[in-house]
C-alpha cells in the first residue's frame, strides 16, 4: 500500500514537473514570438519610412528636373536660340516665326503641365510670410522659410511694416526667399506714396507725395515720376509687384479713399493713374489697380465691416470704370477687386469679389482685361465676419478671380479649394487658366520681343 502511494506521489510530482516545464517552454515560445513580432513591426516601420523618404526624394528630384527643363527653355529664349538662322537649303514655304506671346505661352504651358494639382492650387494664393512659417514676425528667410515654401509653394508673398527693419535686411530676406522657392514668386508690397508706403515709411528710398497731393497739383508727370521712383526702389530691393496705384475716385462726402485717390474727376484721375502705371512698369514692377470697381464712392471701411454704395450702373460706367480702363490700357498687370457691395452694378448685395457679372462679364470680357485679377485681403472684416476662409476662396474663384490675397486661415482656404477641385465644383482647367495669366507676368521679362 505504501509502495502504491509512493508511486502515485512520484507520478504526481512527475506530472507537476512536466506542467512546469511545459509552462516555461510556452512562456519562452510566447516571448520569442512577441520579440519576433516586435522586430517585424520595427522592420516594417523602418521600411515604410525609408520608402516614404525615397518617394519624397524622387518627387523632389522629378520636380527639380521639370523646373530645370523650364529654365532651359527660358535660357534658350534669352540666348536667341529660337531665332537661329536655318540651314541654307531650298524651302518651299518658310514657316512663320512664332510671336513673343506664342513663345511665352509655350513655356508657361510646359511649366503648368509639370505642376501637381496641390502646387497649382497653392500657386493661386498670395499670403504673408507669417501665414506659412508660423512665426510672429518674419524678418529673415532661412531654413524655416525654405521648409515652409516646400510645404506651401504659394504664388506670392506680401510684406508689411513689421517685416522691414533696414534696406540690407529686407534685400537679403527677399533674395533668400527667391532662392528657396521651387517656383517663381510674386513679392508684393503696398507702396502707394504718402501715408501708405511700407518701404519709404521705414526710411528706405525717397518719400513720394500721396495721390491726393499729386492730383491736387494737377500734373500727371508727377504721378509718372512717383511711379518711376517707387518702382526703382522696389525693384532694387527685390520686389516685383506693387499694389498700386489707387484708381478709385473720391467722389462722395467723407470718401474712405480721401487722400489716397487722385481726386473726383474721372478724366483727370485717368491721366494720373495711367502715368503711375507707366512709371512702375518701366522699372519692371507689376502695377496693380485697386479697388475695382471703385470703393471711393463709400464712406464705409471694409477693414471694419460691410460697405456698400448706391451708385447706379450708369454712374459707374461713366466715371469709375473709365479710370480703370485707362489703367488697363496703360499696361497694368493686375486689378484688385474690392469687398464693397455695389448692387446697382452687380445686381445683389454680395461683396464685389463674389460677383461673376462684375469680375468676369464686365472686367474680363467687356473691358478686355487679360491680366491677373486678385482679391483684396480676405482677412478683412467685410469677408471674415460673414464667410469662412474656404467658402470665400471658392466663391472668389468661381466669380473669376485669379489670385486670393491673405485669407484669414490659409490652410483652410487652400484645402477648401483643393477639395472643390477634387469634387468637380471647380475644374482643374479653370485653375490652369488663372495660372497661365499668373505665369505670363512672371516669365514676361524672360522673353525677347
Amino acid at each position: 500500500m505504501d509502495s502504491r502511494e509512493e508511486q502515485q506521489r512520484r507520478k504526481r510530482e512527475d506530472r507537476k514537473k512536466r506542467r512546469v516545464r511545459n509552462q516555461i517552454l510556452a512562456y519562452l515560445l510566447t516571448t520569442v514570438l512577441v520579440l519576433a513580432l516586435a522586430a517585424g513591426i520595427v522592420f516594417g516601420v523602418n521600411s515604410l519610412l525609408a520608402a516614404r523618404k525615397n518617394t519624397e526624394a524622387e518627387k523632389q528630384e522629378e520636380q527639380q528636373e521639370k523646373q530645370e527643363m523650364i529654365e532651359e527653355m527660358l535660357s534658350e529664349e534669352e540666348e536667341g536660340l529660337a531665332t537661329q538662322e536655318p540651314e541654307p537649303e531650298a524651302v518651299p514655304e518658310a514657316s512663320p516665326e512664332p510671336t513673343a506671346r506664342e513663345r511665352l505661352d509655350e513655356i508657361v504651358d510646359a511649366g503648368i503641365e509639370a505642376m501637381p494639382l496641390e502646387d497649382k492650387v497653392a500657386g493661386l494664393f498670395i499670403v504673408t510670410p507669417e501665414a506659412i512659417t508660423g512665426v510672429s514676425s518674419a524678418v529673415q528667410a532661412g531654413e524655416g522659410t525654405q521648409q515652409a515654401l516646400a510645404r506651401n509653394p504659394v504664388g506670392g508673398l506680401v510684406y508689411f511694416a513689421q517685416n522691414i527693419q533696414s534696406e540690407e535686411q529686407l534685400q537679403a530676406m527677399l533674395e533668400n526667399t527667391v532662392q528657396y522657392a521651387n517656383y517663381p514668386l510674386f513679392l508684393a508690397v503696398d507702396e502707394e506714396g504718402g501715408s501708405v508706403a511700407r518701404v519709404a515709411s521705414a526710411g528706405i528710398g525717397p518719400v513720394t507725395d500721396s495721390a491726393g497731393d499729386i492730383g491736387a497739383a494737377g500734373d500727371p508727370v508727377n504721378a509718372y515720376n512717383a511711379g518711376a521712383s517707387i518702382g526703382s526702389t522696389l525693384a532694387g530691393l527685390g520686389f516685383n509687384v506693387d499694389f498700386a496705384p489707387v484708381a478709385d475716385l473720391a467722389n462722395v462726402e467723407g470718401s474712405i479713399m480721401e487722400g489716397r485717390s487722385y481726386g473726383s474727376d474721372a478724366d483727370a484721375v485717368s491721366g494720373f493713374v495711367a502715368s503711375m502705371v507707366k512709371g512702375l512698369r518701366e522699372q519692371k514692377v507689376a502695377a496693380c489697380l485697386k479697388h475695382f470697381p471703385g470703393i471711393g464712392s463709400t464712406s464705409q471701411d471694409t477693414h471694419q465691416g460691410m460697405a456698400s454704395t448706391d451708385r447706379t450702373e450708369e454712374q459707374f460706367r461713366a466715371e469709375e470704370l473709365t479710370v480703370f480702363q485707362a489703367g488697363i490700357d496703360a499696361g497694368a498687370d493686375m486689378v484688385m477687386v474690392g469687398h464693397m457691395s455695389a448692387p446697382g452694378l452687380t445686381g445683389d448685395n454680395e461683396p464685389c469679389i463674389f460677383s461673376r457679372r462684375l469680375v468676369t462679364e464686365i472686367l474680363r470680357e467687356e473691358m478686355g482685361f487679360e491680366g491677373v485679377i486678385v482679391t483684396d485681403a480676405l482677412n478683412m472684416s467685410a469677408i471674415s465676419e460673414y464667410y469662412g476662409a474656404d467658402e470665400a476662396a471658392i466663391m472668389a474663384l468661381l466669380a473669376g478671380c485669379d489670385m486670393l490675397l491673405m485669407p484669414e486661415d490659409y490652410e483652410l482656404a487652400y484645402n477648401g479649394v483643393l477639395e472643390a477641385v477634387g469634387e468637380g465644383s471647380i475644374s482643374e482647367e479653370r485653375i490652369d487658366d488663372s495660372l497661365r495669366r499668373i505665369y505670363r507676368i512672371k516669365y514676361a521679362d524672360r522673353i525677347k520681343p
